[in-house]
């Protein structure tokens, strides 16, 4: 019996179909939508290492790559 509802194999072959942007951008909004949900060790471990890299850049011990560099070599990973 056919119900009409979209399984997931079936959600999944039609986004295949999708241009690859669009496909990324679908995948982000269900990765946030699915942990979304905040965790309070997880957030104050992200603060401490927030604090730690900044610490780092602003006393020289290490120097920041720019966002077009970083952006242009993950493109070539990606190959787009």
């Amino acid at each position: 019996m056919h119900t009409g509802r979209m399984t997931v194999k079936k959600l999944y072959h039609e986004t295949r179909r999708l241009p690859r942007e669009q496909a990324a951008e679908l995948m982000d909004l269900l990765l946030v939508d699915t942990f979304s949900e905040s965790d309070a060790a997880v957030e104050e471990a992200w603060g401490r290492e927030i604090d730690r890299r900044l610490a780092e850049l602003e006393s020289g011990q290490v120097k920041g790559i720019p966002a077009e560099e970083v952006m242009a070599k993950a493109r070539k990973i990606a190959g787009l």
